[in-house]
Parts: C-alpha cells; structure tokens; sequence
C-alpha cells in the first residue's frame, strides 16, 4: 500500500515534464522579436555612450565589453529557447550565425587594446578584424531578410484559418517584424 503515493507521485511527475508544451511556430516568431528588439535597444544605447563621449581606450575596452555582454546574453536567449519541428532548421542556422558574429566581435574586442591611441570612435571598422565582422553581419542580416520573407509568407494562409480539418501549422499565419536592415 505505501507505494501507491509514490508511484502516483511519479506518474504526477513524468505528466508535468510531458506537459510543457512547445511553442507555435507564431509564438517562437514573438519570442525573437522580443529578443532582436531588446538586443537592438542595447546596442543603439552602448553606441549613444560610446559617441557621446571622447575616445579613449579605456571607453573603447569598456564599449566592446558591452557589446559581448549583448552578444551573449542573445545567444544564451537563443540557445535556451524552445521551438517548433516546423523552424527547428531556421533555429540552427540562427544559432550558428549568431555564433559567428559572436566570435567576430570577440575578434574586433581582442584587439582594440592594442591599439596606439583611439582618436576615433569606430577605428576598428578598417582593420581586418572589423572587415570580417562586418562581413558576417551582412550574413545576419540576410539571414534576417530571409527569416523575415518565410514568416511574412505565411500571410497567404489567412483564408485558410477557420478551416477545421487542416492541421493547425498549415493554417497558421505569422505576423511578425524583426527590424531588418533592406538589402544594400
């Protein structure tokens, strides 16, 4: 008789763990636009501190040191996020991009103490460490482009929302803005 409470505890247990329940395809689309958003915001306001002020190396260490510290809290967001099967591929690609930039502007943050004297507030952008971070932040905002373009696509699927007998992905429809630069 004692192990009826612990078997029903068990079983309590294992239904909560199965419950979570993954996001839609639309709530994982949100869930990024909170994080791009709030990413963005951090960014313009290190760059507003970080203009509004002489350049020094002391201010350019403290200004990258922010920046990686936006860099990983967004990559640590995106890893410990739950999606859906249906953009588990765009999940990856993101991660991996986001990686790159990360380790690009680890690159850029590396070497600004190097430097001589800082008279200029964005020096590092002609150095080779800056050329490959902005090179691969053109791949993240194609990759933002795209990302954007698929979720938009699914705008066609408005006609087919109150149809009951189609499965609830196939019908979804993704309303969602990331803020993406436009192609150059």
């Amino acid at each position: 008789m004692r192990t009826w409470p612990w078997l029903l505890l068990v079983c309590l247990l294992a239904l909560a763990a199965c419950s979570s329940s993954t996001p839609t395809a639309a709530e994982y689309a949100e869930e990024i636009e909170v994080l791009v958003s709030d990413m963005e915001a951090r960014f313009a306001e290190a760059d507003a501190e970080w203009e509004s002020q002489t350049p020094t190396l002391d201010g350019a260490v403290a200004y990258w040191d922010e920046r990686l510290d936006i860099r990983a809290d967004f990559l640590d967001d995106l890893e410990d996020m739950e999606y859906p099967p249906e953009v588990a591929a765009m999940h990856e690609e993101s991660l991996e991009i986001f990686r790159r930039i990360t380790t690009a502007d680890e690159a850029i943050a590396d070497s600004v103490e190097e430097y001589d004297g800082i008279t200029q507030h964005r020096p590092w952008l002609d150095t080779p460490e800056g050329q490959a971070s902005l090179a691969v932040l053109d791949e993240v905002f194609a990759f933002c482009r795209a990302s954007q373009a698929e979720f938009d696509a699914t705008r066609d699927r408005e006609d087919l929302e109150d149809v009951p007998w189609l499965p609830p992905e196939m019908t979804e429809v993704i309303k969602v803005a990331f803020g993406c630069p436009p192609a150059e």
